[in-house]
């Protein structure tokens, strides 16, 4: 058992110029360890955890693995096949265009929070936005935590850190009256019927380009949405929704009749293609049957017709989501129906999003209030 330094497993100071605490202690192989937290009891619960592993004769390896070399292994055996492609394809470009060359060389064991907070800092120096920042911890922070779970460190620095904060998206819907302008614009063109769906029904525009008409019931007016097209290095992948399940949507009268013009205006393309055409049975594709890109939905189809309808150009596919949940809200309906049909986790998400669109809130409660007391 390592000797025990004089104060040791008491003594825990304030780290200079950072809103952390920190101790230290001798671990198993008489090396020296230093625990982090933002408050001093976060930090004396890690050094009581660590005396014990050292009287337990428990040690970690993090002395001879670097970042980089960690990264890779966690990229290969504990992240491919367990996430989205283009979720993997995200985490591998952080890892080996940010992460990797700044503090990669770093043995795990030496990694502290001041390290990896000032690697935040110098890339957001750099220009980069605070959400891509605050990707780059996420990524580290699930790395280490993998880390933790091999028994390579301690403890997980990155948790110990502040990552920026990044601005809320700007949500900038159509109105009501813009939305009209937009759908009697779209009468007639090969996507109709998709913009008619994504403001009526919230879809994302993976999920437009994924659904199916085994999908659609026509005389229920009810679609199912069970998958999305993603994007990945090896072409478009057909996953799960963003929550992880799918969802029932019923369909407005208007959204359906605009299918049934698609489907009409699609035979004739099946026809003309012959046998180039891929039959995914896809509801909106290209004219020989391949799937959309959003690319191709955003510049060939809408930004066209926003031209045309002297609406905002600026306006994408996705704002077509947010307006759907705009409207409905502004117009009372309940967020609970508003977070199932457009699909979100929660209805935190719901609310934290658009909580702002629902009409007289500060009436409401205030009103509410009166009639209490009365």
């Amino acid at each position: 058992m390592a000797k025990r330094a004089n104060g040791e497993g008491t003594k825990i100071v304030k780290v200079a110029d950072r809103d952390l605490y920190k101790a230290r202690y001798t671990d198993a192989r008489g090396k020296r360890r230093t625990v982090y937290g933002k408050m001093k009891g976060e930090v004396r619960k890690k050094l009581t955890e660590g005396l014990a592993d050292r009287d337990k004769g428990l040690t970690y390896d993090g002395d001879t693995v670097s970042l980089q070399e960690h990264l890779d292994r966690w990229l290969e055996t504990s992240v491919k096949g367990s996430v989205k492609p283009n979720t993997y394809e995200a985490y591998e470009r952080m890892c080996r265009l940010h992460i990797k060359p700044s503090i990669g060389k770093v043995k795990l064991s030496k990694l502290t929070p001041g390290q990896v907070q000032g690697f935040y800092q110098d890339k957001l120096n750099s220009g980069l936005a605070p959400s891509s920042v605050r990707y780059m911890h996420a990524t580290l922070h699930r790395a280490l935590k993998q880390a933790h779970r091999w028994r390579l460190v301690r403890e997980n620095v990155a948790a110990a850190t502040d990552p920026p904060i990044p601005q809320p998206e700007e949500i900038r819907p159509l109105t009501a009256e813009q939305v009209k302008v937009l759908l009697s614009e779209a009468h007639g063109e090969r996507l109709e019927a998709l913009f008619a769906v994504a403001v009526t029904a919230g879809l994302r525009v993976g999920e437009l380009c994924a659904i199916q008409w085994s999908d659609l019931d026509m005389e229920s007016n009810t679609l199912r949405v069970r998958r999305t097209l993603s994007r990945a290095k090896n072409g478009p992948r057909y996953t799960t929704p963003k929550n992880g399940k799918g969802r029932s949507i019923k369909l407005t009268n208007m959204a359906t009749e605009s299918l049934k013009r698609h489907r009409a205006r699609q035979n004739p393309e099946r026809l003309q293609a012959g046998a180039n055409w891929q039959d995914d049975d896809l509801i909106f594709c290209r004219q020989d049957g391949r799937p959309l890109t959003r690319d191709i939905v955003a510049r060939s189809h809408l930004k066209p017709i926003l031209k045309r309808a002297d609406l905002p150009e600026d306006c994408t596919p996705h704002q077509l989501r947010h307006t759907c949940a705009t409207l409905l809200l502004s117009r009372g309906v309940h967020p609970k129906f508003v977070q199932e049909l457009l699909g979100h986790a929660t209805i935190a998400l719901t609310l934290d999003r658009y909580s702002h669109w629902i009409p007289n809130m500060g009436d409401q409660t205030a009103t509410a209030m009166e009639a209490a007391l009365s």
